[in-house]
């Protein structure tokens, strides 16, 4: 004898009295769900001011906003439970144009927050919603919605991030480029905060040098972990060839500006002098473009090097700035020290730095001539003993003599 077939019966399809009461019961949970919107908005609003209490924290716009995402939400389930169709929809109907309030008022986490107060407090009500045959199936409905209202607010937090980020890269392109031709002290001010700089604004330190050939996003990442490690902030800047860091709050400057010159491309890296305010950053900034160009005059010069270390090679090249620095910094200090430091470091450099031939030539003993040249390293910070310093010494007397107008010539008294 034949066995029946168990699994033909298992999978028979319901009989049509049984798919119409399923009918019948799916439009009175439809109708129950547009009666209840109101009642559910009503109850929303207030769960989510017991349950959470940065909620109770915001302002009343920004308390409204987020009252509307939620009753939008309830709404826009009740037209999606009656078609269950491709939730492609769900992101404009539910957000609408909050997005913006959205993201400005609550971080992802606590929208997401939200969304399960409201999930939690609708499925709460299913039992007053749908009769016992359709609860399981409104449950299941509220669930796979949910999911879909917290794929949306994703995404909206994603698109958020991404427009803030070129917003941010563009704002920071300006403050560089800004910081370069000495703008504007007071926009300067205002765009570095919009960008949310976080160190001191009188602690400024600008690096130069060549930019990668291949200058991408990942490469200006890298180079912001890198300044993070030394640095409270950082502002990156790529013009053409060339490559800007600026710096905030560098806590070890000798080490910070090693690390941080090997990310540049092979060539010269210059870093202008500390500043100690926007003004001031920009002619540190213009001091180290200007040692970049002169530094190709120095071929031996450390990687990286101080811009007022290529202060020769920068008057050199016509650079007004580092004529300036030499003639007050050096030239006038020596002039008002006196006690014989110009004439002695003069014939000092003149004679090829010989401390014997110094002193006869000045008719002093050689003990004398050390300590002028020493009195002339605690006045101007350079030494004249290091050949290089003393080259940055001959050239501030050279520059410093040709800006003091010449004395003219005494006459002789007429003889009798």
């Amino acid at each position: 004898m034949a066995q029946p077939n168990t699994t033909s019966a298992a999978k028979a399809p319901a009989s049509p009295r049984t798919a119409g009461a399923g009918a019948a019961e799916r439009k009175r949970t439809l109708e129950r769900l547009r009666q209840s919107i109101g009642t559910l908005s009503t109850s929303t609003l207030k769960q989510l001011d017991s349950a959470l209490p940065w909620y109770r924290g915001l302002r009343p716009d920004e308390r409204a906003a987020l009252g509307l995402v939620a009753q939008k939400g309830i709404a826009s389930f009740v037209t999606w439970y009656e078609r269950q169709t491709s939730p492609a929809w769900v992101l404009s109907d539910v957000f609408g144009t909050a997005p913006t309030e959205l993201t400005r008022s609550i971080s992802l986490q606590k929208a997401l927050q939200l969304i399960r107060v409201v999930v939690q407090l609708v499925e709460d009500q299913v039992p007053d919603l749908a009769a016992e045959g359709d609860q399981a199936a409104l449950r299941e409905a509220v669930l796979r919605y949910s999911r879909e209202v917290a794929f949306a607010a994703a995404d909206v937090y994603a698109r958020a991030a991404e427009t803030r980020g070129s917003w941010d890269t563009r704002l920071e392109a300006l403050i560089v480029d800004g910081i370069i031709r000495g703008e504007n002290t007071d926009a300067l001010r205002s765009r570095i905060a919009a960008l949310g700089w976080n160190a001191q604004q009188d602690r400024f330190t600008v690096m130069v040098g060549n930019a990668p050939s291949e200058a991408n996003a990942g490469f200006v990442n890298e180079l912001r972990r890198a300044a993070a490690r030394h640095a409270e902030d950082a502002l990156v800047g790529i013009q053409g060839d060339r490559l800007t860091l600026i710096l905030g709050g560098v806590a070890d400057q000798d080490t910070a500006y090693l690390k941080l010159s090997e990310l540049f491309a092979p060539g010269p890296v210059v870093y202008g002098p500390r500043a100690g305010s926007l003004v001031e950053a920009s002619a540190s900034a213009q001091a180290a473009f200007a040692g970049l160009t002169a530094a190709r005059a120095w071929p031996s010069a450390p990687r990286p090097v101080a811009a007022d270390d290529l202060l020769p090679e920068r008057v050199a090249s016509g650079d007004d700035a580092a004529r300036r620095s030499l003639i007050k910094n050096i030239y006038r200090p020596l002039v008002s020290a006196s006690n014989g430091l110009v004439e002695t470091l003069s014939a000092y450099l003149a004679l090829g730095h010989s401390l014997e031939a110094t002193a006869r030539e000045l008719f002093v003993h050689a003990n004398t001539v050390r300590y002028r040249l020493r009195r002339v390293c605690d006045v101007t910070g350079w030494d004249p003993l290091l050949p290089r310093e003393a080259f940055v010494l001959q050239t501030a007397l050279m520059v410093g003599r040709l800006a003091t107008p010449p004395k003219p010539p005494q006459e002789r008294p007429a003889g009798r």
